[in-house]
């Protein structure tokens, strides 16, 4: 099998991953900071050493302002829901994922904001000018995608972070595909709510997402429970991290995650090298082959390459390497409507490929081949009609 759905989530995992899960059910066990025995004590400083290993690699300003949250999506809402200002305006982008779309729309349906999608006036990169004439009087929150889901295309988030400093504005980024494969530090790119899932660029498992925050982030809890702290209270905890961490805190992929952040920082440049090489390798391979159209700009080497076959449905596209090549890839519209509207492929979708660190030459170069001899087979089809 040849796996291409790294944007989805990265396959395989490390070893020091698999080992770090493992021990969650030998040597840290048990429900961390919900009991005062040993080994409660001991689970919770493994997970406080981890929160405080992903603060230092974010830039984030203290281990405290680091929540984990159940994934990206969860994380995303509590940023979005729970800053919310009635009477308020928010821009969000057409590269934006329904993970950041949906809430966000959900509280402008409720006449609670109101939304302006800022679109890229260029093709390679959503730049600061493509935010800035979107700005009104109220806006007070400013979503931005890092990196698109669907064709690897990069925000310019310094410049955007820039501007919301200098006019008061909160800044989210959604770093679901940048995560581990671009250098973020939220003090330095002012970001003040920052959203990932570590079960891809991170090789963490799956069923933890971080929400980061900046101490001039006004962030309220959106879900309610025991947090292990105030237990003599109905009502939340005022501070962070536990009074946006209500119930059990998901240990083994924590653990994962904290050997997956090892894992990137000890070959973060060989990692990024090698993906910026196979994404490139790709690109020009692909423009090459005739009915073929690759959508990812060249300047956009990523890890993620999407492209279509004539006037193919993706789906067909996508079944064909896996039934008779088995090669995985991901096609439809991976939860990004606006994207696809300027991408004009609502209907025919999209073939994405997105690679990892253990992706291979040979992988990418047997894919290659395998999109060829489609295409050739569409063109004989289509002679023949």
């Amino acid at each position: 099998m040849i796996y291409l759905d790294n944007s989805a989530t990265s396959f395989p995992k490390p070893k020091e991953v698999i080992n770090a899960v493992n021990q969650s059910f030998t040597k840290y066990g048990a429900n961390p900071g919900r009991s005062g025995h040993s080994f409660s004590v001991k689970t919770a400083m493994k997970v406080a050493g981890i929160r405080a290993e992903i603060s230092e690699f974010i830039g984030a300003e203290t281990p405290e302002n680091v929540i984990f949250t159940s994934g990206c999506t969860d994380a995303l809402n509590l940023a979005i829901l729970g800053s919310c200002r009635k009477g308020g305006h928010i821009i969000c982008t057409s590269n934006d994922h329904n993970s950041s779309l949906r809430p966000i729309f959900e509280l402008k349906s409720k006449g609670l904001v109101e939304v302006t999608v800022a679109k890229p006036s260029r093709n390679d990169k959503l730049r600061a000018e493509d935010i800035l004439k979107c700005i009104e009087p109220n806006t007070y929150l400013i979503c931005c995608n890092h990196i698109s889901n669907v064709d690897g295309m990069e925000a310019d988030i310094y410049d955007i972070g820039k501007v919301c400093y200098e006019k008061c504005i909160t800044f989210l980024v959604d770093a679901a595909q940048s995560i581990g494969h671009k250098q973020i530090n939220m003090l330095k790119q002012r970001i003040d709510l920052l959203a990932f899932s570590p079960h891809k660029g991170l090789y963490a498992p799956q069923g933890v997402g971080v929400l980061a925050f900046s101490s001039r982030t006004k962030l309220r809890p959106i879900r309610f429970g025991g947090t292990g702290t105030e237990s003599f209270s109905v009502e939340q905890p005022k501070y962070a991290p536990e009074c946006f961490e209500s119930g059990t805190l998901p240990t083994p992929s924590i653990l994962g995650l904290g050997a997956g952040l090892r894992f990137v920082i000890q070959n973060f440049s060989k990692i990024n090298e090698k993906i910026e090489d196979l994404t490139t390798f790709l690109n020009y391979e692909l423009s090459k082959i005739k009915n073929i159209k690759v959508y990812t700009h060249p300047d956009n080497a990523n890890g993620i390459l999407c492209f279509n076959i004539g006037d193919m449905p993706s789906v067909d596209v996508a079944e064909i390497l896996d039934k008779k090549y088995d090669i995985m890839v991901r096609s439809g519209l991976h939860c990004a409507p606006l994207k696809h509207i300027e991408l004009k492929t609502l209907h025919q979708g999209i073939v994405r490929v997105s690679m990892s660190f253990f992706t291979t030459y040979t992988d990418i170069t047997k894919l290659i081949k395998a999109v060829k001899n489609i295409a050739l087979k569409y063109e004989s089809e289509k002679l023949n009609k």
